[in-house]
């Protein structure tokens, strides 16, 4: 019955059309596109632009679902949640919801959350902690819940910002409430099915984990990382991890086999952690705040070693490092790097970094291989971007505006 449960998961949430790219972070969550040919160095002029798409506010990254390109963001009083066509660029159908964000420490109110598509619906999460589902053909609304209000979660620093995830038929949010720190809804209906913990919101994004053969909502909360079931709101495992005082937890946590790996700048650090198969029993295989210590990007994993930035975008110094796996030990830094969203294609990484500048390196162990770079944009590209058949496409904010872009990389 467990493998049956752990297949029906799994094929609900992980499975996606070839050169799909439905959720902030990839298929799988891990920064890998799938299924794609490797990405050559592009001439002296850059890579060739296909369109570009006015935008509102907001730093919700775009996702692809074959001819498909969605993004959400903040025109004046609505959160809009616009389908383009990925090769023309042109608006397939647009939906606004009213917007009731009014602004934290970042002066943007535009949606910060990444939507997710999943069985033929597209659900986006706001800045203020609404909860939508509309359908990805058409965009008529499913569902709609004032999730953050039904529960009195607090803003935050910057509004609610987890983007959640679809696993089965449940959609998982940190909602950050009491007795409802993280939520599963029923994808058709968004009714709760369950509600569990005291956990504050963080703005890292859940990702999964497969442990006694089943796959486990991997979190990190404000002040934990902890691993849940999808189906019953019981928590597998949780360990500290966090800061008190004006700290962001950020980055995606990244499972691999038993081992789950963690970053958070703010003086919190990094850490591998290996997980038992009950997850009784957890040891630190490494730590420090020297190693790859991420404000908010999520890292790559290839060849046991681990690829990403190392620093923040608010005191300007960021580094693109790799780090062996098994020991913590910085193999290459390439300093002055900025902080930077990577996607690994087949044995190399597309990186763009929150200055409009992309870069082609080797996924290489042994030292630092640039093989490109351009700019390819002037505002600031802090969303995660996203990689489908040869096309990236990436979201630019300036001031209360903001630019999605397409780029041919075939």
């Amino acid at each position: 019955m467990r493998v049956i449960v752990f297949a029906f998961l799994f094929s609900c949430t992980l499975v996606a059309g070839a050169g799909d790219w439905p959720q902030g972070l990839g298929p799988h969550r891990t920064g890998v596109a799938l299924e794609e040919v490797t990405v050559k160095a592009w001439p002296n002029s850059g890579p060739e632009k296909q369109w570009s798409h006015e935008l509102g506010m907001g730093y919700a990254g775009p996702v692809v679902s074959g001819d498909h390109v969605v993004i959400f963001h903040r025109i004046e009083s609505a959160e809009r949640l616009e389908a383009l066509h990925r090769e023309t660029g042109k608006v397939v159908w647009s939906h606004d919801f009213k917007a009731f964000y009014k602004g934290g420490y970042n002066a943007d109110q535009g949606p910060r959350s990444t939507p997710v598509i999943a069985g033929g619906n597209v659900y986006v999460y706001g800045a203020a902690g609404d909860l939508h589902a509309v359908k990805l053909d058409t965009g008529k609304v499913v569902w709609s819940r004032a999730l953050n209000d039904d529960y009195q979660a607090p803003d935050g620093y910057f509004g609610a910002g987890s983007s959640p995830i679809v696993l089965g038929e449940r959609l998982l949010v940190n909602v950050g409430a009491d007795n409802a720190g993280i939520v599963a809804v029923d994808t058709k209906t968004g009714k709760t099915l369950w509600k569990a913990t005291d956990e504050k919101a963080s703005y890292s994004s859940p990702s999964t984990i497969k442990l006694n053969n089943k796959i486990q909502a991997l979190f990190i909360t404000r002040m934990k990382a902890l691993a849940i079931d999808p189906a019953s709101g019981e928590v597998f495992f949780e360990i500290p991890f966090g800061k008190q005082g004006p700290t962001v937890n950020g980055a995606t946590p990244l499972a691999f086999g038993n081992k789950v790996f963690l970053s958070a700048s703010y003086g919190i650090g990094a850490e591998l952690l290996q997980i038992s198969n009950d997850g009784k029993n957890i040891t630190r295989q490494w730590e420090g705040d020297d190693i790859l210590s991420s404000q908010y990007s999520t890292c790559l994993l290839h060849n046991n070693h681990l690829f990403g930035t190392h620093g923040r975008e608010d005191i300007g110094v960021a580094a693109l490092r790799c780090v062996a796996a098994d020991t913590g030990k910085v193999v290459w830094e390439e300093s002055g790097f900025g902080v930077a969203h990577c996607i690994l294609i087949q044995n190399n990484i597309l990186a763009l970094n929150t200055e409009g500048e992309l870069f082609l390196v080797k996924a290489d162990t042994k030292s630092y291989q640039e093989i490109a770079r351009t700019t390819v944009a002037r505002g600031t590209t802090r969303s995660f971007p996203a990689f489908s058949n040869g096309q990236l496409f990436f979201r630019s904010n300036n001031g209360r505006t903001g630019t999605l872009t397409a780029l041919d990389l075939k």
